[in-house]
């Protein structure tokens, strides 16, 4: 499977998945990671910028996770987040022209590997199906 490089940790891509205008929205994402990035990613995101996790939750981003998975000698991260925010495309808009999350999306870049459906888009993430859940 060949991965392209592109984009960030916790870029807009993440959020660039359908719009809705219903609340409590559920998004899962995948991109791939290079390997000798691991260590700086897992660093990164141990100490995430005071500011950058304003934004998410000025945009009505929460419960945000993202998990490493290393398959057949690739790593993945998978990200589940739940959006609550009535109008998901002007919230993402509001995160893309925050200045210091577009820095964060500089520094974060570097590890990434895009997936090829979001490559071709110019996104880092690329949006997942979900097929169960319950409460």
């Amino acid at each position: 499977m060949k991965i392209h490089h592109l984009l960030l940790a916790v870029s807009l891509s993440l959020f660039s998945c359908k719009d809705t205008a219903r609340q409590n929205s559920r998004y899962g994402m995948v991109t791939g990671l290079r390997p000798e990035k691991i260590e700086a990613y897992k660093s990164l995101h141990a100490k995430v910028w005071p500011d950058v996790l304003k934004t998410i939750e000025a945009c009505h981003i929460h419960n945000y996770s993202i998990y490493l998975k290393n398959i057949n000698d690739h790593w993945f991260l998978f990200s589940y987040f739940e959006y609550t925010g009535r109008d998901f495309k002007a919230d993402m808009e509001k995160m893309k022209q925050d200045s210091t999350t577009q820095q964060w999306w500089k520094v974060t870049a570097p590890c990434q590997l895009p997936l090829p459906d979001a490559a071709a888009k110019g996104e880092t993430w690329s949006g997942m199906e979900e097929v169960f859940h319950v409460e």
